[in-house]
């Protein structure tokens, strides 16, 4: 393919009259940084480099299995079959898509310790996870390095969106004051979810990062959207801020200044130890029990704690929200085994 000029490339977005050639040139310049390169995160990547967004930096501790293809767009058959890591396999299919712009792929675990360095000359964050801890991280963050961030989730059929600016809006925390206990939400590996759930949070967030790079944040949508597609219902929900918030307020930042390992290696067993919260967590391990069981895993609780056996992983969970994970080999490993089937 010969030289093409931005404006062939991208003419019927500068055509648009919310971009325009001086929205498509700071499209351009902007960088963006996505956590998570699952569901969300593929489409959300793939959305702003065909976009023209200049520079994405894309973080994922996983790799792609099989499971993934439903719903992970930019993974293939063949990315399964070699394992490769999520971020490599979409920088791999993003530089094919737009050989213009700049793609960083890191394979980390995001928390208080890595993702300083993370947001380093960043425009704006994306949060693609699927835990609650790691957006409290990320809101933590955000306001303390005044970059906006947007928030989305998906599970089964029901979607939601929001974004955050800092000095404009209030924060997560205005909204969510702590994270729930581990065990007491559903995720995607015991309750499911459907492609076009993921789909259309990625590109409702995609389109919001689209906004604020062009130079149109007037036109973000300042209301947090909720929608579930299996019932047909699109709701915009006005968030209030607390003038007491902790975060955005008073300035404190409890999860990015707590620095306790989350990971241990067990000596001598082929175990990790995952603690998210410290051993200061509260678990219901009644209810986890219950949940995950209806989805078919094999589990068996003891009045110390709950084992589980799933996809070779023997896990034992105690209701100070630990767990111990045989057989997993390093830290995200443990980590995105802890995520998919406790939810921190």
């Amino acid at each position: 393919m010969g030289v093409i000029t931005l404006e062939e490339r991208y003419i019927k977005q500068i055509n648009f009259n919310g971009i325009g050639k001086a929205g498509q040139e700071k499209l351009n310049m902007g960088r963006v940084l996505i956590i998570g390169c699952g569901a969300l995160g593929t489409v959300v990547a793939n959305s702003l480099a065909r976009t023209g967004v200049g520079f994405i930096r894309i973080v994922d501790r996983d790799y792609v299995e099989v499971s993934n293809l439903h719903r992970q767009i930019l993974f293939d058959e063949l990315d399964a079959e070699k394992s490769v890591p999520k971020v490599e396999a979409a920088k791999a299919k993003l530089k094919k898509v737009n050989s213009l712009i700049e793609v960083e792929a890191i394979i980390k675990d995001v928390n208080s310790i890595t993702i300083e360095k993370m947001v380093e000359n960043i425009h704006i964050i994306i949060d693609c996870t699927d835990n609650f801890k790691t957006r409290f991280l990320i809101n933590d963050i955000s306001f303390k390095s005044k970059i906006p961030w947007i928030y989305g989730g998906a599970i089964g059929s029901t979607g939601v969106v929001k974004s955050f600016i800092p000095g404009k809006t209030g924060c997560f925390r205005c909204m969510l004051e702590a994270p729930p206990p581990a065990g007491t939400f559903p995720t995607c590996d015991t309750a499911g979810v459907i492609n076009t759930t993921t789909g259309m949070v990625g590109m409702l967030q995609a389109n919001e990062a689209i906004k604020y790079l062009a130079g149109k944040e007037n036109e973000m949508d300042n209301k947090m959207v909720y929608f579930d597609l299996w019932e047909n219902t699109f709701e915009r929900i006005e968030l209030r801020e607390k003038k007491a918030c902790k975060c955005c307020k008073s300035n404190m930042y409890q999860y990015l200044d707590d620095k306790e390992p989350q990971v241990l290696h067990m000596c001598g067993n082929n175990s990790l130890q995952v603690d998210p919260h410290g051993g200061k967590g509260k678990i219901s391990l009644k209810e986890l029990h219950k949940r995950l069981s209806s989805a078919g895993i094999m589990v068996k609780l003891t009045p110390f704690l709950l084992n589980i056996e799933v996809e070779g992983y023997e896990i034992k969970v105690f209701d100070d929200g630990r767990a111990i994970i045989k057989n997993a080999s390093t830290t995200e490993e443990a980590m995105g085994v802890y995520s998919r089937y406790i939810g921190y």
